[in-house]
């Protein structure tokens, strides 16, 4: 009688429960990386928001601080007082609605004088666990497990 060459039904089922635990590890480790990169995204974004912003008040000094739309568009981009062409169109009109890297960016108050820039997680605690904020002073805040970043009310991001 020839011996069958080949793995045991016990075997593959210890194989299979060993690659299940090593996910069961795994997944928890990849999403807080993953809102952790969508975080740093946010505030490198609010940063470059207050770039843009201090541009568009210096070239356009008559019209002052710019809505999020005004800072950005469409490739090819012509510069004016309504697309002002400091930030890529993607960001500048916020995804297309849909928010970048979970995050959704806005600017709620623009005026001669200033402006206030916010990023609010799409779905908190899971595309982020922070909202982001900044006005005319160029200090980036942060408000931990809520969005509605205010400058009133976060902590200073350092």
């Amino acid at each position: 009688m020839k011996k069958q060459k080949g793995f045991s039904l016990i075997e593959l089922l210890i194989v299979v429960a060993i690659i299940l635990i090593i996910a069961a590890i795994a997944i928890p480790n990849l999403m807080r990386a993953r809102m952790s990169a969508n975080e740093s995204s946010a505030a490198g974004s609010i940063r470059t928001i207050n770039t843009a912003e201090v541009s568009f008040a210096t070239t356009y000094p008559t019209v002052g601080f710019g809505a999020l739309g005004a800072l950005g568009g469409a490739q090819p981009c012509t510069p004016s007082s309504t697309t002002g062409c400091f930030i890529d169109n993607f960001l500048a009109t916020n995804g297309g609605g849909a928010g970048k890297d979970g995050y959704a960016f806005s600017i709620p108050s623009n005026s001669l004088t200033g402006y206030s820039a916010n990023a609010d997680a799409l779905n908190i605690n899971q595309t982020g666990t922070r909202s982001f904020c900044s006005d005319q002073t160029g200090v980036i805040y942060y408000l931990a497990g809520n969005n509605g970043c205010t400058t009133s009310s976060g902590t200073p991001l350092q």
